[in-house]
């Protein structure tokens, strides 16, 4: 009984310092890392896509901030830094896409399919309503129906 309780103890110790290798070393200056994680917010994660690149947890993520973190003390600027991201990983590392011919889809089809949209309901709404046409009854038809209405027998409820 004892040897299962150390074995689990062992266990247990091996699965905290796997958990602790998560936990990252601050780095030497604190403002560069501030600036590699304020850049850091403009990037998108290539791995998560919907994540920024400070946010993520994935190794490519790892690897790219430890990259962005070199170049800085490289001496190089930001724009320097996401101009050699964006010449390896084009545009999509960017976060926040520029407005070019190669983006228009991205920035304004959403616009385009919510104006197609209303406009194919407008042509419906309108075609329906003129399908629906709420005309009085004629003399002969009320005649009609005032006669179904007496011979229907009453069923009383059950």
């Amino acid at each position: 009984m004892k040897r299962i309780g150390l074995q689990l103890l062992l266990i247990c110790l091996a699965f905290l310092a796997v958990i602790a290798q998560e936990a990252r070393p601050v780095a030497e200056d604190p403002e560069l890392e501030k600036r590699v994680m304020n850049l850091s917010e403009e990037l998108r994660c290539l791995v998560c896509q919907n994540e920024t690149l400070a946010d993520s947890r994935a190794d490519l993520a790892v690897d790219l901030r430890r990259e962005i973190r070199e170049q800085m003390k490289a001496g190089k600027s930001d724009k320097e830094i996401i101009a050699f991201l964006t010449a390896r990983y084009g545009d999509f590392v960017l976060y926040r896409p520029p407005v070019t011919p190669t983006t228009y889809l991205l920035w304004f089809g959403p616009f385009a399919l919510l104006v197609i949209g209303l406009g194919v309901l407008y042509r419906y709404l309108k075609q329906r309503r003129e399908l629906i046409s709420q005309q009085p009854l004629s003399p002969e038809e009320r005649h009609r129906a005032e006669e179904l209405l007496k011979v229907a027998p009453e069923k009383e409820p059950a």
